[in-house]
Protein backbone atom coordinates (compact mmCIF):
# COMPACT_ATOMS: atom_id res chain seq x y z
CA UNK A 1 0.00 0.00 0.00
CA UNK A 2 1.52 3.46 -0.83
CA UNK A 3 2.27 5.91 1.26
CA UNK A 4 -0.09 9.26 1.12
CA UNK A 5 1.81 12.83 1.11
CA UNK A 6 0.24 14.89 3.74
CA UNK A 7 0.18 18.49 3.54
CA UNK A 8 -0.69 20.87 0.95
CA UNK A 9 1.17 20.57 -2.72
CA UNK A 10 3.96 22.55 -3.60
CA UNK A 11 3.09 25.33 -5.33
CA UNK A 12 5.01 26.51 -8.33
CA UNK A 13 6.96 29.63 -7.26
CA UNK A 14 6.00 33.11 -9.19
CA UNK A 15 9.32 33.21 -11.73
CA UNK A 16 8.12 29.31 -13.08
CA UNK A 17 4.83 30.75 -13.40
CA UNK A 18 5.66 33.95 -15.09
CA UNK A 19 8.38 33.02 -17.89
CA UNK A 20 5.78 33.27 -20.97
CA UNK A 21 7.16 31.76 -24.18
CA UNK A 22 10.63 31.30 -22.45
CA UNK A 23 11.79 27.98 -21.38
CA UNK A 24 13.85 28.89 -18.36
CA UNK A 25 14.22 32.30 -15.97
CA UNK A 26 17.71 33.11 -17.33
CA UNK A 27 16.57 33.37 -20.66
CA UNK A 28 13.29 35.71 -19.64
CA UNK A 29 16.43 37.53 -17.65
CA UNK A 30 18.21 38.08 -20.70
CA UNK A 31 14.98 39.16 -22.87
CA UNK A 32 14.39 41.48 -20.12
CA UNK A 33 17.94 42.88 -20.25
CA UNK A 34 18.52 43.04 -23.60
CA UNK A 35 14.68 45.18 -24.10
CA UNK A 36 15.57 47.47 -21.04
CA UNK A 37 18.95 48.12 -22.95
CA UNK A 38 16.71 48.85 -26.35
CA UNK A 39 18.66 45.84 -28.02
CA UNK A 40 16.34 44.47 -30.78
CA UNK A 41 16.34 40.81 -31.23
CA UNK A 42 14.26 37.56 -31.91
CA UNK A 43 13.79 34.28 -29.94
CA UNK A 44 14.75 31.19 -31.47
CA UNK A 45 13.39 31.71 -34.31
CA UNK A 46 16.97 30.97 -36.87
CA UNK A 47 17.37 27.57 -37.22
CA UNK A 48 20.91 26.85 -38.70
CA UNK A 49 21.28 23.40 -40.41
CA UNK A 50 25.22 22.17 -39.17
CA UNK A 51 24.53 18.68 -40.98
CA UNK A 52 21.85 17.74 -43.89
CA UNK A 53 20.53 14.98 -43.81
CA UNK A 54 21.85 11.90 -45.62
CA UNK A 55 21.89 8.42 -46.01
CA UNK A 56 24.47 5.78 -44.91
CA UNK A 57 24.95 3.20 -48.18
CA UNK A 58 26.24 0.61 -45.40
CA UNK A 59 25.58 -1.73 -43.30
CA UNK A 60 24.05 -0.22 -40.61
CA UNK A 61 22.41 -2.04 -37.65
CA UNK A 62 22.18 -0.13 -34.29
CA UNK A 63 20.69 -0.95 -30.67
CA UNK A 64 17.12 0.40 -29.86
CA UNK A 65 16.31 0.90 -26.13
CA UNK A 66 12.67 -0.78 -27.13
CA UNK A 67 14.14 -3.71 -28.88
CA UNK A 68 16.33 -6.72 -27.83
CA UNK A 69 17.72 -7.42 -31.16
CA UNK A 70 19.64 -4.58 -33.27
CA UNK A 71 17.14 -2.30 -35.64
CA UNK A 72 18.29 -2.84 -39.42
CA UNK A 73 18.72 0.77 -40.10
CA UNK A 74 20.90 0.21 -43.33
CA UNK A 75 19.97 2.81 -46.19
CA UNK A 76 17.88 4.72 -44.04
CA UNK A 77 17.52 8.54 -43.71
CA UNK A 78 20.25 9.90 -41.10
CA UNK A 79 18.48 13.28 -39.54
CA UNK A 80 20.04 16.25 -40.02
CA UNK A 81 22.32 17.88 -36.91
CA UNK A 82 19.79 21.49 -36.32
CA UNK A 83 20.86 24.05 -33.76
CA UNK A 84 18.74 27.15 -32.77
CA UNK A 85 20.21 30.29 -30.73
CA UNK A 86 18.27 31.40 -27.97
CA UNK A 87 18.52 35.34 -29.02
CA UNK A 88 19.26 37.12 -32.53
CA UNK A 89 19.90 40.17 -33.36
CA UNK A 90 18.99 42.28 -36.19
CA UNK A 91 20.55 40.42 -39.51
CA UNK A 92 22.61 37.44 -37.41
CA UNK A 93 24.98 40.04 -36.07
CA UNK A 94 24.86 39.19 -32.97
CA UNK A 95 24.36 36.03 -30.91
CA UNK A 96 23.38 35.29 -26.97
CA UNK A 97 23.09 31.68 -25.90
CA UNK A 98 21.94 30.96 -22.45
CA UNK A 99 23.05 27.96 -20.64
CA UNK A 100 22.21 28.15 -16.80
CA UNK A 101 22.20 24.72 -14.39
CA UNK A 102 22.37 22.24 -17.64
CA UNK A 103 23.48 18.57 -16.51
CA UNK A 104 21.70 16.66 -19.48
CA UNK A 105 23.10 18.83 -22.37
CA UNK A 106 26.28 16.33 -23.28
CA UNK A 107 25.61 17.00 -26.50
CA UNK A 108 25.99 20.82 -26.46
CA UNK A 109 29.77 21.47 -26.41
CA UNK A 110 29.74 19.11 -29.96
CA UNK A 111 26.92 21.00 -31.31
CA UNK A 112 28.35 24.66 -30.27
CA UNK A 113 31.61 23.59 -32.46
CA UNK A 114 29.98 22.36 -35.41
CA UNK A 115 28.12 25.69 -35.05
CA UNK A 116 30.61 27.72 -35.10
CA UNK A 117 32.61 25.81 -37.65
CA UNK A 118 28.95 26.65 -40.08
CA UNK A 119 29.63 30.43 -39.20
CA UNK A 120 33.19 30.08 -40.27
CA UNK A 121 32.62 28.24 -43.49
CA UNK A 122 29.37 30.31 -44.64
CA UNK A 123 31.15 32.67 -46.39
CA UNK A 124 29.09 35.67 -44.06
CA UNK A 125 30.46 38.26 -41.93
CA UNK A 126 30.53 36.27 -38.42
CA UNK A 127 28.50 37.38 -35.57
CA UNK A 128 29.49 38.73 -31.90
CA UNK A 129 29.08 35.52 -29.72
CA UNK A 130 28.26 35.01 -26.38
CA UNK A 131 27.24 32.11 -24.06
CA UNK A 132 25.90 33.55 -20.98
CA UNK A 133 25.20 30.95 -17.66
CA UNK A 134 23.85 34.05 -15.17
CA UNK A 135 22.38 37.42 -15.06
CA UNK A 136 26.18 38.93 -14.68
CA UNK A 137 27.17 37.46 -17.85
CA UNK A 138 24.44 38.97 -19.34
CA UNK A 139 25.12 42.00 -18.49
CA UNK A 140 28.53 41.80 -19.43
CA UNK A 141 27.47 40.98 -23.23
CA UNK A 142 25.44 43.69 -23.24
CA UNK A 143 28.25 45.88 -22.68
CA UNK A 144 30.17 44.43 -25.23
CA UNK A 145 27.30 45.02 -27.72
CA UNK A 146 26.96 48.81 -27.01
CA UNK A 147 31.08 49.00 -26.68
CA UNK A 148 30.64 47.61 -30.68
CA UNK A 149 27.63 49.72 -31.44
CA UNK A 150 24.71 47.91 -31.07
CA UNK A 151 21.40 49.22 -29.64
CA UNK A 152 22.53 52.63 -31.67
CA UNK A 153 20.58 53.91 -34.66
CA UNK A 154 23.16 54.29 -36.91
CA UNK A 155 23.90 53.97 -40.65
CA UNK A 156 26.85 51.90 -41.88
CA UNK A 157 27.12 50.62 -45.51
CA UNK A 158 23.85 51.11 -46.26
CA UNK A 159 22.53 49.02 -43.28
CA UNK A 160 20.70 50.26 -40.10
CA UNK A 161 21.21 48.85 -36.87
CA UNK A 162 18.62 49.30 -34.37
Amino acid sequence: MKRQKSGTPKRKSAKKRNLGKYKSGLEKTCADLLSEHKLSFTYETHEYVLVEKFRYPGTYLKMTTKRKDLSDRTDAIVLPIKYTPDFVGPNGEWIIETKGYTPSHHDFPMRWKLFLKHLIDSGEPVPALFICKNKHQIEQAIVKLKELGYGKKRVNKGTARS
